[in-house]
């Protein structure tokens, strides 16, 4: 995920989307809208600091680079570091994303785009959960040893993209993106929990990871009149060649290893030597696509869109372990879309929505061999509403999504993955968004997600889901003084529910109890140059899990945190 100072904003794409993004989810994707250059000169200078140590600072420059204005440039440079809430965790994180975009004429645009990004910190799991347990460690416990040191995280894009105007109905597009990464250090990990319920065999590993996407895409959008109808067609090819490399060495791997006591910590002990390489592989997938998407305006009020991706996949996989094999693999797939509009007034749209996905999974078994790829089918039924002069929306969305062949970690060893066999999740979304009166905004969202296993050889059918909630509630005001002496000053507040959730997909689950967490915040605008802000999260102290990893960790929530910070624009 890109860094916040890079991004302009948060798409939600509701509906299928998998006409474009064919490894997406059917029910719908996210957009990642990164800031581009302004025509006006612009700096921003940026500064955050909160209790537990974090300091951070950032740029955030744009504006004409030629007294013509078709060259423009956007710059945001982010640096990060310091102390967090647990123990012996220290972080650090750099970046630098420059955008260049080049008017070549009234009719071609080019743009390159970059987002190089280092970030530094231990291998941190959270708070294990084992079924033996004699109860769980406070928050801040770290299991590792601050001596180890860091892993190092480098993730690298270059993309290249342009857009020519062939007439005012036709636009020719396309680019080549690069994603470039890696992780690298030593870290260490759990082997167990012995029968005392508190002391912890852990073992200590170096890892490097390294992973190389390479993709070039080339589309034609647009606008005809036939058969009577308006048009709006989209088509396109495109080609992906991605590389992936690892080797994991760990030491021990017994329970009485490298003990440690989750309770009462002592630090301090001597790394134990690597003695067993348990990951050695390197994996290439190729995949070639072909789009087509038309949206035909049936009445001044109906929509209809229809869409299909054609698509090949070719999978390579060779693992360097003793007894282990190398495979091959390949696949195509056809994933329609359909989906129907209706404007009822000029406000309020009601929609429904079908479509196929398909997206290959990556890496080996615990048995050898590879998966079959992911598929999955989508219904949905919705409704999108503005109102106050656009000034406030508010969509609804049912909906039903199976999928089979779907990685979660394999309840016998967390180091590997199991395709589960077939799993449903259905539901309801709300949101709500938007600006009440010129001086009080508000967003809020409530879902409702039914998901488990349905068919399966492993998992028990009925097994819910790790990491989802049933049911989640979030709600922020805020609101702006306008006139008078407080004028530019913002308060606001907010809070999230999230319901239980379970924290292994297995027969035998651990749960995580649902929490309620509630956020203030204050800005003041001092003047069109400087602005303060102050941040008030998790009021009430609340000890909560995020989420669970690999069967048998738990990341507990941030505690009570005040955050302070400026900007400043030149």
């Amino acid at each position: 995920m890109p860094d916040a100072n890079t991004i302009e904003r948060l798409e939600v794409l509701r509906g299928p989307a998998t006409t474009l993004y064919g490894r997406g989810d059917p029910g719908g994707t996210f957009n990642v809208v990164s800031k581009q250059p302004l025509a006006e000169p612009s700096v921003t200078l940026g500064s955050q600091l909160n209790d537990q140590g974090m300091k951070r600072g950032t740029l955030d420059a744009s504006g004409p680079m030629d007294d013509e204005g078709r060259f423009t440039y956007r710059l945001n440079v982010v640096g990060e570091g310091g102390d967090t809430f647990r123990d012996h965790v220290e972080t650090e994180r750099y970046g630098v994303a420059p955008v260049l975009s080049w008017q070549v004429n009234d009719v071609t645009r080019i743009t390159f785009e970059g987002d190089f990004m280092r970030n530094n910190a231990p291998l941190d799991r959270g708070l294990t959960r084992y079924a033996n347990q004699t109860g769980t460690a406070s928050r801040d416990t770290f299991f590792g040893e601050k001596s180890v040191g860091k892993l190092h995280n480098d993730n690298n894009m270059a993309q290249l993209r342009f857009e020519h105007d062939l007439n005012p109905d036709w636009t020719l597009g396309g680019g080549v993106q690069i994603l470039d990464g890696s992780l690298q250090g030593d870290a260490i990990e759990a082997n167990g929990l012995a029968a005392d319920g508190r002391t912890l065999g852990r073992n200590f590993n170096y890892r490097k990871l390294e992973w190389t996407d390479r993709d070039v895409q080339l589309n034609l959008t647009g606008h005809f009149s036939a058969g009577g109808f308006e048009h709006t067609l989209l088509t396109g090819v495109e080609y992906e060649d991605y590389d992936y490399k690892s080797i994991i060495q760990r030491s021990s791997g017994a329970v009485s290893a490298y003990p440690i006591d989750i309770f009462n910590p002592v630090y301090g002990q001597a790394r134990p030597a690597l003695t067993r390489t348990t990951t050695h592989d390197k994996e290439n997938l190729k995949t070639w696509a072909a789009f087509v998407q038309d949206q035909v305006a049936l009445t001044e009020r109906l929509k209809l869109l229809g869409g299909v991706r054609l698509e090949r996949f070719e999978h390579d996989y060779d693992s360097f372990l003793p007894g282990t094999s190398s495979w091959t693999a390949s696949d195509n797939a056809v994933t329609p879309r359909l989906g129907l509009s209706y404007d009822l007034t000029d406000d309020l749209a009601v929609y429904a929505t079908t479509a196929r996905s398909f997206k290959p999974n990556s890496g080996a078994s615990r048995l050898g061999g590879g998966f079959k790829p992911e598929e999955g089918k989508s219904y949905e039924i919705g409704t999108k509403w503005e109102g106050l002069d656009g000034q406030l929306s508010v969509d609804t969305a049912f909906y039903q999504i199976e999928k089979r062949n779907v990685l979660t970690t394999d309840p016998v060893d967390s180091t590997f993955s199991v395709a589960a066999g077939e799993v449903r999740s259905r539901g309801l979304d709300l949101n709500v968004v938007g600006n009440l009166t010129p001086e009080w905004r508000v967003m809020g969202s409530y879902a409702y997600v039914d998901a488990e296993v349905t068919k399966d050889n492993t998992l028990r059918s009925g097994t819910r889901l790790m990491n989802i909630p049933e049911q989640t509630f979030s709600l922020l005001n805020v609101y702006e003084f306008q006139d008078g002496a407080l004028r530019g000053l913002g308060l606001g507040g907010g809070g999230r529910y999230v319901d239980q959730r379970a924290g292994r997909t297995a027969n035998t689950s651990f749960s995580m109890d649902s929490y309620t967490v509630f956020d203030l915040l204050a800005y003041y605008k001092v003047n069109p140059h400087v602005k303060l802000n102050l941040d008030l999260k998790n009021l009430f102290n609340t000890d909560y899990g995020e989420g669970s990893f690999g069967n048998v960790y738990a990341y507990p929530g941030a505690p009570r945190t005040v955050q302070v910070g400026i900007a400043y624009t030149l």
